[in-house]
Parts: C-alpha cells; structure tokens; sequence
C-alpha cells in the first residue's frame, strides 16, 4: 500500500516538473507561432493554454503535449491577412467539429496505413525543421535597417557557450540524479547565471520586442474571456470558412495521430487515436470561442515531456496550468530566462528524435523505401507535414502496387484439344495488364480453361479484367471455363458470371475490394 502511495506521488511529482519544463519552453514557441499566423501574441499563448489543457484531461494519449503549432498557423496567415481574426475563430470552431466527427466515425485507425518509411521520413523532416527553427534565436532586429541581423562577436560567443552548458546539464545530470528533470535544471541554471552575472544574452522580452517590432511587449494578459465569432452567419461565411477548416482538420488529426504513434514507440504504450481525435476537436471548438488560433499535439514539447520524466495526463494539465499562471501573473520572471536555455533544450529534443539509425539501414533495406523516408524529410522541410505524410503514403503505395503487380505469373498446360491457364499472384489494377498478355483468344484451341487457384482477385479491376477475357473468348467463339473464384467473385461478374465452375469444397472464400459492394 504504501509503495503504491510512494509511487503514485513521484508519478505525480515528475508529471508536474516535467509540465513545467513544458510551460517554459512553450511561451516563445507560442508567441512565435501567433506572429506567423498574423496574430497577436495572446492569441497563441490562449490556445496553447487551452488546447494543452483539453487534450491532456481527455484526449487519448497520456503525456502528449498539444499546442498551438507551426503547421496550423501557415494555413492561417492567409485567412487572417484576407477576412481578419473573428474569421479564424470561427473556423477553428468548424476546425474542431470535423475533428470531432473524425473520431466519431472512427478515422483515426487510418493513421495504421502509414507505412515506417513515412514515419522515419516524419521524425526525420520534424527535427530538421525545429533546428533550422531554432537558427532564428541566432538574430536580432537591426534598428538601422529595421532588418534581422546575425549576432555578433562577444554576443555569438556568450549565445553559443550558453546553449553548450545547458545541453551538457541535460545530458550529463541524469548520470548523476534524477530527482529533478534535467531541462528544468539546465533552464534555471543558466538564467540563475544569467541574471546573477548581468550577463549581455537575449532573452524572451527581447524575442518578443523584435517579432512585434514593440519595445513594451508583453506575454501578460487576463483569464481567456468567452467570445462568439464576429462572422455574418451565412452561405458566403461558410464557403470562406469550411476549405480552411478542412485543411485545418486534417493537417491536425494527422500531426497528432503521427506523435501519438511515436510517443507509443518510445514508451511502449498503446494510445487510443480515435478519442484523441475527439479530444482535439472539443479542445479546438472552446479555444475558438475564447480567442485562441486552435492547436494540434506538438512533437517537440511532447519530446521535452516523455524526456522529463512526464507520463501522465497531470504533466500536459500542469503545463498548462502553469503557462497560465505565466501570462497571469509570472510574466516579468518568464521574460528574464535566456533564450541560450531554451535553445539548448530544443536541440537536445533535435538530437533525440532525429532517427540516427536510419543512417546504418541505408543501403540494408529496399531503395524504394530509403527514397520515401528522404523524400517525406524534404517536403515536411519545404513545405508543411501533411503534404508530405500524404506524398509519402502516395509513394509507399504506389511501390507496393508496382512490386505486387510484378508477381503476377502463368504456367500454361494443355494440348491442341485444350488450353489450361493457371495465374499465379493477385490480380488488381497494378497487373491487369500482365494478366490480359497472356492469353490468346484467337490462336488458342476451342476450349479454354482459367484456373484461379492460385490467384486472388484483389479489386474491381480484376473483375472487370475476368469480364474483358470472357468476352474476347465469346467474340472468338471459344468455349471458356473458369474455375476456383470466391462466391463474392463470382456474384460480382456480370459477364463472365455464368462461365464459372462452382465446386464448393475447393473454392475459396474471400472479400473484393470493390465500390459496386452495398
């Protein structure tokens, strides 16, 4: 009992430390994120509050943390430059309807249909681009040019000594204890050293001054206030609204259905996608209607959180809870830490979810898949994740169609009296062509017979193809016998249907992925 007590508390005590190395790392990223989408920077602290909040208490992935993201506000910029800020509430209200839908229907077990390539290229891609994200803390505002600069001299050198000591913290502390996380520590040192030493180093006011271009921003701010959606309610309304949501939805569902499945991999659990879908969607519904610009999972920060000790849902509520008391009453302390902390935190979440093994498969696995897993890294670099997770799958399918269509094979037996084919392989729209060369209703003698032992028609093309070859035959004037199809086959032939030997011991039984099924 009282190990299950003692348990059940540094649970809870890791959960909370790790939520608040989470709250932490969170405030830029946020504020960044809102000034990509045209926002002001409340409207990113609100739905990482809120959207972080929701997902954690119910959504289906303890320990994943959710958040306002990079993904979604490149969508967003346009909207917002085009109708204005009410508009994007509204259609983060839709946004979170169709996510809510999504896991009512239960699509969210389609995230099993993207193959490991993807995923590597997914890991790979996302890592990438939270580095080259992090290139940005290495600029200022020059006011002369009114122009990002680099750093320079003794500022370079401080920045990067900074980032070098708070990844060693990380890395080498827990080799001493684990008491407390080790990005915590590695965040309070340095801003300890910081502050202590009045050290020349850009901290969090100074990002924020040079993304608004105003020397007295600030990440304070009230409670989040419910709000109705500005929009004339109308058909006009609906057509401006709905193709962003939609986008919004998917680039959502798939980001966070993919850290989900990673989160999985690395702590050998099993979440549950279709309440996670429910859970972004009811976070991303109330965040609309408290002016918040909608979020989806994050993989850096839930990287930061698994790597922190967090597990349970208590580490995404307290990280949460702990941005709000932030922006309500800890702004002045947040804007002090160093950015050279917080850097140093993300490239050490760059170095842990960078797949350094997929190095040492290159040239091990098929070359096929080694182009999927490059090609998924350049687009999610170049462009957004879900065109890429999209092209990816796209690629992957296409491979296997073209690999499976490629054993489709025949041995042919028979004298001038008659013919017996028997193909080999499944016959769908990848081998139909294979599968047509091989017969010759002209040459061949009046009987003909095709035995579908060995073959299994996969889709409605291949029985459209089995049609095709029954009426060539016809038109020949041969006799044709088919033998061996499932009785699913069979009812589905409109030409060749009553061309079938039916043996009922012997046949196979199995379904036809076809749209002519009810």
């Amino acid at each position: 009992m009282f190990q299950l007590i003692a348990s059940r508390t540094s649970s809870l005590k890791s959960d909370v430390l790790s939520g608040l190395t989470v709250a932490l790392a969170l405030v830029p990223e946020a504020v960044a994120f809102a000034f990509v989408a045209g926002v002001e920077p409340l409207v990113g602290l609100y739905a990482a509050f809120m959207v972080g909040l929701i997902t954690a208490a119910i959504g289906g992935r303890p320990g994943m943390i959710s958040g306002a993201t990079g993904a979604l506000a490149v969508v967003m910029v346009s909207l917002v430059a085009l109708h204005g800020v009410e508009y994007l509430f509204a259609t983060v209200v839709l946004m979170g309807i169709f996510q809510i839908l999504a896991g009512v229907f239960r699509l969210g077990k389609f995230i099993r249909l993207v193959p490991h390539p993807v995923m590597l290229g997914f890991v790979n891609g996302l890592a990438i681009v939270i580095f080259l994200a992090q290139m940005k803390q290495f600029q200022f505002l020059d006011e002369s040019t009114g122009e990002l600069a680099w750093l320079q001299g003794n500022q370079m050198y401080l920045m990067l000594g900074l980032v070098a000591l708070t990844m060693a913290i990380i890395h080498f502390l827990p080799k001493l204890t684990k008491a407390l996380p080790s990005s915590l520590v590695a965040i309070v040192t340095v801003a300890a050293l910081v502050i202590g030493l009045d050290l020349d180093a850009r901290n969090v006011q100074d990002v924020l001054r040079d993304m608004t271009g105003d020397p007295m921003a600030t990440i304070a701010g009230g409670f989040p206030e419910f709000h109705i959606p500005m929009v004339p309610i109308s058909l006009e309304t609906l057509q401006i609204i709905v193709p962003y949501a939609l986008i919004l939805a998917a680039i959502g569902l798939i980001e966070s259905l993919l850290t989900l499945t990673l989160i999985d991999e690395i702590t050998d659990t099993r979440g549950r996608g279709n309440k996670e879908c429910v859970g972004q969607g009811v976070a991303n519904v109330a965040t609309g209607f408290f002016g918040g610009m909608g979020g989806c999972a994050m993989i850096g920060q839930s990287m930061i959180n698994i790597n922190s000790g967090g597990r349970g849902r208590m580490s995404g509520i307290s990280a949460a809870l702990f941005l709000l008391a932030f922006i309500l009453v800890g702004s002045a302390l947040i804007e002090m830490i160093p950015v050279a902390a917080l850097i140093g935190v993300m490239f050490m979440v760059v170095l842990g979810t960078f797949e350094w093994a997929s190095f040492r498969l290159l040239g091990r696995i098929p070359l096929s898949d080694t182009l999927v897993g490059i090609t998924v890294a350049v687009v999610t670099v170049l462009t957004d994740l879900a065109i890429a997770v999209i092209v990816g799958v796209i690629m992957s399918a296409l491979v296997f169609a073209w690999k499976h269509a490629k054993q489709m094979d025949f041995t042919v037996q028979g004298d001038d009296k008659q013919k017996v084919y028997l193909p080999s392989g499944p016959l769908f729209f990848g081998s139909i062509q294979t599968f047509r060369d091989q017969f010759d209703p002209a040459n061949d003698p009046d009987d003909v017979i095709v035995d579908f032992a060995n073959c299994r028609v996969m889709d409605h093309s291949g029985l459209e193809a089995i049609d095709s070859l029954a009426d060539r035959y016809m038109k020949a004037g041969k006799e044709l016998h088919i033998r061996h199809l499932s009785p699913e086959c069979r009812d589905l032939l409109r030409k060749a249907g009553n061309l079938v030997e039916v043996n009922v011991i012997e046949d196979p039984k199995y379904k036809v992925a076809t749209d002519t099924l009810a």
